[in-house]
């Protein structure tokens, strides 16, 4: 027995209908990939980042170097009045410092010091005399020497660590010492150094208020 053609046909007719809604309703593989990479595209690197230093950011201050062979200042000054002067006659070898200190204090200055740095003797060895076989013989002259102390610090007078202090004896007032050291070269060049005068271990001072200190250069 045949099958009637009508319900034959319209059988075919809904299966077409509903594969053509399952077409519309289904995106393509290619759509939703495309459409799913954009839901998830990764922020871009241009993007500031909070608590980034700025690169204007001021630099700090840095502190001042002090200069080579430079004294720390005693924790004691005098206020009495002196002026100071230092003449050089140092060349490629040895020669003299002249340090003249006048004093215009109305007391008498019981010790003058002059000072500096004991680093200063691998360049330029100072001593308040030259050295001889004659001073130091046994039966020789007596020692007679115008300086009071000759110390390479610390000494048991309150002299620090890192200096050479020498002792000229006292300075009555109104008076003009004249000091003449021995220096023996010991390296080439220019330097230069600071040079205190002091009543024992107490800076003195100069006429303008200034500490009793000078700026040494020698060629």
């Amino acid at each position: 027995m045949r099958r009637p053609i009508g319900v034959g046909l319209t059988a075919i007719i809904i299966l077409a209908a509903s594969a053509c809604v399952a077409d519309e309703e289904s995106p393509s593989p290619s759509l939703a990939a495309s459409q799913h990479a954009s839901a998830t595209a990764v922020p871009s690197a241009t993007q500031s980042v909070e608590g980034s230093p700025s690169a204007t950011a001021a630099a700090s201050p840095t502190p001042t170097a002090e200069p080579a062979l430079s004294l720390d200042p005693p924790g004691e000054t005098d206020a009495r009045v002196v002026t100071a002067t230092v003449s050089s006659e140092v060349g490629e070898s040895d020669g003299t410092l002249t340090v003249t200190v006048s004093s215009t204090a109305d007391q008498r200055i019981d010790e003058l010091v002059l000072r500096w740095p004991t680093e200063l003797n691998d360049t330029l060895f100072i001593a308040p005399f030259t050295p001889s076989p004659e001073r130091i013989a046994d039966g020789g002259p007596p020692l007679v020497q115008p300086w009071t102390k000759w110390v390479i610090g610390p000494g048991e007078k309150g002299e620090p660590d890192g200096t050479v202090s020498v002792g000229w004896g006292p300075l009555l007032p109104g008076a003009t010492l004249t000091i003449e050291l021995d220096v023996t070269r010991r390296a080439p060049g220019g330097v230069a150094f600071d040079l205190q005068v002091l009543a024992g271990n107490d800076l003195l001072t100069f006429d303008d208020g200034e500490p009793a200190e000078l700026r040494v250069e020698v060629p």
